[in-house]
């Protein structure tokens, strides 16, 4: 008999494309039956801001709920959109191998950032993001918007807005890279922690070891850092918070920035360790979190939780 899963998710095109891509490689992989459920979660049905409503953690409640009540077998989340605090009786049971990590502006006429003229309206709802362009652009006007991919492509395309700021993995994954005026280098304009990267999670008592094939121990030791940082943060400064890690051979560097509201100021700190015990993932994991949690640390020492008091206007 045919073993069967059954996946959950939200009913957004990029959701569901991630999700049926993940079905498929677990299909080919492993000869299981995957079925797709979705699940409507608070974030897709309010208009509200997403930091009036709660964070992106409104993404990824009522998916959980489905799983910890047996709705579903497993979930996928966009890894950014995890909440770092972990839900009672589930775990994450695999990172796949990540997509690409950096952010991408979306102009008229493939204007890069510098090209955009002055007072140019640039679209995103990631305060983050408004910081990053208003710490290099400080003349743009950055307009508050919700909604899916082709959503807010279709702002730029019908004069709306002059640009907008994705990310190239749900674009890539879309397919929608003819869109893209200029990628954002990682060391100048660091995503979100688990940007580009995502987690499938399962009940704690289950076992499902089709997962062992999608799993990609370099993904699940970057994003380890970088949510460490987040974790961190998080219970001591509410300021925009960028974090990206690179994995060379043995050596894992994480880079972490914290900004003002409004761009005025930014802390960074980059510290970088040696992964011992080849092999042995759980020991790997712990020396990116203690990494992470370091880098953390040396941000908030240096003043990072005063930062989100600053640039009370934002535009």
């Amino acid at each position: 008999m045919t073993r069967k899963l059954r996946i959950a998710t939200r009913g957004s095109a990029l959701a569901l494309a991630q999700t049926g891509m993940i079905a498929a490689e677990l299909t080919r992989l492993t000869g299981v039956e995957v079925t797709i459920t979705v699940v409507t979660t608070e974030g897709d049905t309010s208009r509200a801001s997403l930091a009036s409503i709660g964070g992106t953690g409104v993404f990824a409640s009522a998916l959980r709920a489905s799983l910890d009540e047996g709705g579903c077998d497993l979930v996928v989340h966009s890894l950014k959109d995890l909440p770092t605090a972990a839900y009672p009786g589930l775990v994450i049971g695999a990172v796949p191998l990540r997509e690409d990590p950096r952010d991408a502006l979306c102009s008229r006429d493939g204007l890069t950032l510098e090209e955009l003229p002055e007072g140019s309206r640039v679209g995103t709802g990631s305060p983050r993001r408004v910081a990053q362009l208003l710490s290099l652009r400080p003349d743009l006007r950055v307009i508050d918007i919700r909604g899916n991919v082709d959503t807010r492509l279709a702002k730029v395309s019908s004069g709306e807005l002059d640009a907008v700021v994705l990310a190239a993995a749900g674009l890539t994954r879309l397919g929608r890279l003819d869109a893209v005026s200029e990628f954002f280098d990682l060391s100048v304009w660091p995503t979100a922690p688990g940007q580009g990267a995502l987690a499938i999670e399962a009940r704690e008592e289950d076992s499902i070891p089709e997962l062992n094939e999608i799993q990609h121990d370099g993904t699940r030791i970057g994003i380890g850092a970088e949510r460490a940082v987040l974790a961190a943060l998080e219970a001591g400064c509410s300021a925009p918070i960028g974090a990206s890690s690179t994995l060379d051979g043995d050596t894992l560097t994480l880079n972490a920035v914290v900004y003002s509201a409004d761009g005025s100021a930014e802390l960074g700190s980059t510290r970088s360790v040696t992964l011992e015990s080849p092999g042995d993932l759980a020991a790997r994991e712990a020396a990116a979190v203690a990494l992470g949690s370091a880098v953390a640390a040396q941000l908030l020492s240096d003043g990072a939780d005063e930062l989100a008091e600053l640039g009370a206007g934002i535009r």
